[in-house]
């Protein structure tokens, strides 16, 4: 095959790959913005619903070292449910149970003589997924919050499909070769610019967001999602899987593509109630 043929070849490929990418990400966002404009009650079963899919993605990936689940999916409900009903504070104290709730039944489990990996695991889930969604509807309760958990997710992403874009057109030095082969310094630099753009793009249908707040809030979406993706990339490369799960095909699992959006909701949050 020639130069020429190859270049033609990669970039049908690469449209081929795109087009799949959105195809795959369009089922969530319709969830997403569903749930996000009902709110209420019905936002916090929404995200249960992705919340459970995610700690049984994580849990069955590393099933190897017996996590408590039931104790992920009860903290889980907790965190979601003190933040509907309370306040940060509330989320806080939920978290502090969850840890003699955890070991409790931990210990009911007389097949596992070391529980430090059980509960280390455990434990990962709720910190990780379970504070991550539990963010979500504190930043939903939020004045204009709804606006704010649509332009996160935008930020996201239009972040990652920058990076994607970037990296395959202009990717030449790893990100980190250790941990996600294919991701490039110059598609992480792209993918950060995007975010920006999405983010501004998405205030630009919001009156009440400035454009230097909705720049703001794009900039820190664009630095800490790509951190989310490493983050999974890294427990995957650890329990050596390409993909969470099967839910979106060849395209992987929920945690596969909530992860990026799991540490951007955070920062969302803390950055609107600051900037409030």
């Amino acid at each position: 095959m020639s130069a020429a043929r190859a270049r033609r070849a990669g970039r049908r490929n690469s449209r081929s790959e795109l087009a799949a990418r959105v195809i795959a990400a369009v089922p969530l966002i319709a969830f997403a913005v569903a749930i996000v404009a009902l709110g209420g009650w019905f936002f916090i079963a929404g995200l249960a619903v992705l919340g459970a899919l995610c700690l049984h993605e994580l849990y069955t990936m590393l099933e190897r070292t017996k996590p408590v689940k039931l104790a992920g999916f009860l903290a889980l409900a907790g965190l979601l449910v003190a933040a509907r009903l309370g306040s940060v504070e509330t989320v806080m104290l939920v978290l502090v149970i969850s840890v003699p709730v955890t070991f409790g039944l931990a210990l009911l489990a007389p097949e596992t003589p070391d529980l430090t990996a059980p509960l280390a695991v455990t434990f990962l889930g709720i910190l990780w997924i379970g504070l991550a969604f539990a963010h979500a509807a504190l930043l939903r309760d939020l004045p204009h919050g709804g606006g704010i958990v649509i332009d996160v997710l935008v930020a996201t992403f239009v972040g990652d499909t920058g990076a994607y874009l970037g990296g395959r057109a202009l990717g030449r030095r790893p990100l980190s070769p250790r941990i996600s082969p294919n991701k490039t310094l110059e598609g992480l630099v792209i993918g950060f610019l995007f975010a920006i753009l999405g983010a501004f793009f998405a205030g630009l249908y919001q009156d009440w967001l400035s454009t230097g707040h909705a720049l703001l809030l794009g900039a820190a979406v664009g630095l800490v999602a790509p951190i989310g993706d490493l983050f999974e990339s890294a427990l995957k490369r650890g329990a050596g899987t390409k993909d969470t799960g099967r839910m979106f095909g060849a395209h992987g699992g929920a945690l596969d593509r909530l992860d990026a959006a799991m540490f951007a909701v955070v920062v969302g949050y803390w950055l609107w109630r600051a900037l409030l």
